[in-house]
């Protein structure tokens, strides 16, 4: 079932931002009078699931869920209709407009995915507000995992900046660490200030392990929610009950219940918890997997998180920055797949989008990503590569500066080799979505 949830939201999801995409195409035709022949949500191999025609458009639903198009009269576009542009232009068709009109043209879709990222970020302000934990109200410190220990951090250690500068949001750590490529972070240990110093292979390390939560919150260990057969309930264990101890160990945290767990796998042992005022020692049985069966409380239980509310008008400015901040976040990761060893192997297609949604339903999860696959979806299509927006958007641009279209034979050839460019890269991304499933 949680399969069929990631599965509807990413459909859907896509469905949404290739309707736009392609309205924003669309529109811009039509207002320059430019005769739209198709507008499909999926692609439609010899047939369509469904199709309607009003007026001169054609508008259907195709069965190959790989994205959507419009088929714009006089384009060479992915249709590769050679025919048409054999017979003389027209006055309707795309190769009769202006320069500055056909690049409006190509720039509509584009234009349309950055406003939706804008208006979903607006309208989830408006209704949820943002809620953030401030890096100062982490009192218990921090948590690491083997890579954060390569790192040189510690647990219990308390983040105070990076790179000497102050990071609001204790959830934007790593990606400060990982985007700004960091050198340093400030932390302190006990009583005492360190400057902790990245190594400078820690970025390429941490993109081959897959180890997004090499920092996580310290936080007490309160019995929240039991697993279905758990070994702590059937020892009589309670929501609330605090743990303390293992055996003769005593501690204050979760990872450090954890970390002492794992070594009595298939062994009975005293786990001490305090109810109220008493401590009680239970006999718990630990079974093969090294778990038994009880969720901490969130950590909402334990910090202050930080609310903000907007209206209509305070979250129209919170949600052009948050778009621009998303897009400038990605043309980094994008660059780090070219300065980093092997940061290639983290490429992943549609499985690896489809397991960024959550496993349950959550409208505000779902319009956050949508609105950042609307923003990716945007950059990646200005990027000069034939048979994308950006690739004719730059053979435009050589018009207007050379005064001169390249030639339709010449378009023809560029738009089959952004075409093999593209599939390459989709077989390629799809690829590494398999070799990971048989890691």
């Amino acid at each position: 079932m949680e399969i069929v949830i990631k599965v509807v939201q990413l459909l859907l999801s896509l469905s949404i931002l290739v309707i736009f995409h392609e309205f924003g195409h669309y529109i811009a035709a039509r207002i320059f009078k430019t005769r739209v022949e198709k507008f499909y949500l999926f692609f439609d191999p010899w047939f369509s699931l469904f199709k309607i025609k009003r007026g001169d458009t054609e508008y259907g639903v195709g069965w190959v869920p790989l994205g959507g198009y419009v088929k714009i009269s006089g384009m060479i576009d992915e249709s590769m209709d050679k025919e048409q542009m054999k017979l003389p232009p027209q006055a309707w068709e795309f190769r009769s407009k202006p320069a500055w009109q056909r690049l409006i043209i190509m720039l509509g879709g584009v234009t349309v995915n950055i406003l939706l990222a804008i208006a979903i970020y607006i309208a989830m302000l408006t209704v949820w507000g943002e809620q953030y934990l401030p890096t100062s109200e982490v009192k218990y410190g921090i948590t690491v995992d083997s890579l954060g220990y390569q790192m040189g951090l510690r647990n219990g250690d308390h983040i105070l900046s990076i790179d000497h500068k102050l990071v609001e949001d204790f959830a934007a750590i790593p990606k400060t660490i990982i985007l700004e490529e960091a050198k340093t972070v400030q932390v302190m240990r006990g009583d005492q200030k360190l400057d902790v110093q990245i190594p400078k292979d820690f970025i390429s390390r941490l993109i081959k392990q897959k180890s997004p939560d090499f920092i996580a919150i310290r936080f007490p260990f309160e019995a929240g929610k039991f697993t279905v057969g758990s070994a702590a309930q059937a020892s009589g264990m309670q929501i609330n009950d605090k743990i303390i101890g293992l055996n003769d160990s005593l501690f204050n945290f979760f990872d450090q219940f954890r970390a002492s767990i794992q070594k009595y796998k298939n062994q009975n042992v005293t786990v001490v918890v305090m109810r109220g005022r008493d401590t009680l020692r239970l006999q718990v049985q630990v079974p093969e997997a090294g778990l038994i069966g009880v969720y901490p409380k969130a950590p909402g239980n334990y910090f202050a998180f930080k609310e903000k509310s907007y209206n209509i008008i305070t979250a129209i400015p919170a949600g052009v920055v948050k778009t621009f901040d998303g897009a400038g976040n990605y043309i980094k990761s994008i660059k780090l797949l070219f300065s980093q060893d092997k940061a290639y192997e983290s490429v992943g297609g549609f499985i690896t989008i489809g397991n960024i949604f959550p496993s349950t339903w959550d409208w505000s999860a779902f319009w956050s990503l949508t609105a950042f696959l609307s923003i990716m979806l945007a950059i990646l299509n200005i990027l000069p590569i034939p048979a994308l927006d950006g690739g004719h958007v730059m053979f435009l641009f050589y018009e207007i500066i050379v005064g001169k279209k390249p030639s339709d034979k010449f378009m023809e050839y560029a738009q089959i080799a952004g075409m093999v460019i593209l599939f390459g890269l989709l077989i390629f991304a799809n690829g590494q979505d398999i070799i990971k499933l048989f890691r």
